[in-house]
Order: C-alpha cells, then structure tokens, then sequence
C-alpha cells in the first residue's frame, strides 16, 4: 500500500511539475503572443488615426488570427520607447521617428513594409501670405512645423531649407510647432503662422475632403524626394508572425473592394517592401541638423 507520506511526496513533486510548465509557458504563448498590439505615431488627430486603422486592424486580425489592439500615443518619442521596451509589437512610424527606434532598440527595430507613395515623399510649403512665393521669402516671416520628431513635417523640410542657405532658427522670425501635419494647416490658415510645412499625403486629403481651401492657403514650394513612413515591428517578434504580417500587408489588392477601403484609408495604391537602408540619407540628414548626436 501506499503511505500517505508517499502521496504527498507524489502530490508536491505534480505541483512543482505544473508550477514549472506554468513559468515556461508564456514563453510560447503569453498575452503579449496572442494580442497584436500596434500603434502609430501621432501626425494626425487621435480619431482620424483610429478611424484610418479600424478597416486594417480588422484585416490584420483575419490574417493572423490574432487579436489587434490599437494602442495610440500622446507624441512621437512614446511610439519609439514603446517599442523599444516591447510594450507594442507593431508602428506605423516616420522615417526619423524609424531611426530613432533604430538606434533606441540598437538596431533590432525592423520595417516590413511601407507605401510605395513613400519610396518618392514630398512635403509641401504652404502660406496664405500673397507676398510669399519662393522659399527666400519666407525669412523673417513666422513658421511653423508639425511635430519636431516629424520626418515630413520637420526634418526633410528643415534639411532642404539649409540646402537652400535658409537656417529656421536664425532667418525666421519665429519657429512654433503645430504637433502635427493638419494642425500646421490650421495655424496658417489662421494666421497664427505666415507659413509652414506638412507631408504631401495629409495636404491631398485635406483638399479632397475640402477641409482646407486651396484657393487661401497655397503651396509655393514643394521639396525633393525622399523616403518616409514604414510599419515597423519589434526585432524580437516572433518571425513566423513578422512574415505573416508582411505577406498580409503586400497581397493587399485595390482590386478587391474591402482591400480597396484598406487602401484608402491608409492612402496607398498598393504596400511595397522596405528595407533598414532607405533610412540611412534620413538619418544623415539628422545628423546634418544636429538632431542626432
């Protein structure tokens, strides 16, 4: 027969055992495995994002099987800490804001895809000031840009204006931040700026959806190209979702009228691979500016 000392030995060594299993287990399949968390950073207004990736976020979790929670931020750096501190798996991030994350998570942050609009991105010079017509005009005017981490909004825009023998700081009679490409719209439409600058993207929209008027705040100056935004995951994720996702995002077909809502949304003709090295001109450009040390 068996003691009962022995059970109790047989139960205490089942419960280590389950209690060891239990330790191991997130290991392959915790929360954090079963719920995509993906944010973005903050260009635009927290509905209008939302809005944007409600459609995508319903497409990601059909093709991983996964829940999607979109998880927004209050500024660029959270996106870029969030990420480094695996607090989020996925982020649609600018090219500036993608170096940053780069260099934060030493050099594990990887960008899957990105738009192929964004291959070639322009940012636009906009003014309601009849008596500004080229980029020499603009000093000692009043400027604004978007978010200082801003590629479209602030980088690109700043790196071709010192192309130009143009310093912000020194030839502007002041430099405000909007905080983001719609808000920089505002603020000259207002008055509160006599120009600014913002990506092409958001400027279309907002002539398209006639919430800015082109006929009282123009653009008199476009700058050249470069590359921008990219979704971007947390180099440690787990790489058979990493491929699920970038198969998910580049099999998006316009053709198909709920990839085509998708695609709009997100303002896409269609995704196109990326790669860490189209960012590296971006990340010079920062240094050039002294916004990298």
């Amino acid at each position: 027969m068996i003691s009962n000392a022995s059970r109790r030995l047989a139960l205490h060594g089942a419960l280590a055992i389950a209690a060891a299993a239990s330790a191991l287990a997130p290991l392959h399949a915790s929360a954090a495995d079963k719920v995509l968390r993906v944010s973005a950073i903050p260009d635009e207004a927290p509905t209008e994002l939302q809005r944007k990736f409600a459609p995508l976020g319903k497409y990601l979790e059909a093709e991983t099987g996964m829940k999607v929670q979109f998880i927004p931020v209050s500024d660029y750096a959270a996106v870029v800490e969030a990420l480094a501190s695996n607090k989020i798996d996925m982020a649609w991030l600018g090219g500036f804001t993608f170096v940053q994350a780069r260099i934060r998570t030493n050099g594990t942050a990887t960008p899957l895809v990105q738009r192929a609009e964004h291959a070639k991105f322009t940012s636009k010079f906009i003014t309601a000031s009849p008596a500004i017509k080229s980029l020499n005009d603009l000093k000692g005017k009043t400027f604004a840009f978007g978010s200082p981490s801003s590629t479209s909004g602030s980088l690109m825009p700043r790196y071709y204006l010192q192309q130009a023998g143009i310093t912000p700081e020194k030839d502007f009679k002041t430099v405000a931040y909007s905080g983001a490409h719609d808000a920089t719209v505002a603020f000259v439409a207002a008055g509160k700026a006599e120009a600014g600058v913002l990506n092409t993207s958001v400027w279309d929209k907002l002539v398209e959806q006639k919430k800015v008027d082109p006929a009282k705040v123009r653009v008199f100056a476009t700058t050249p190209t470069y590359y921008d935004y990219n979704w971007t995951v947390r180099g440690n994720l787990d790489p058979a979702l990493v491929k699920k996702l970038t198969t998910a995002f580049l099999k998006l077909d316009p053709a198909k009228p709920a990839d085509k809502q998708i695609m709009d949304l997100q303002r896409a003709s269609k995704f196109i691979p990326t790669t860490k090295a189209n960012y590296d001109s971006i990340e010079k450009a920062a240094r050039t500016a002294g916004l990298l040390k």
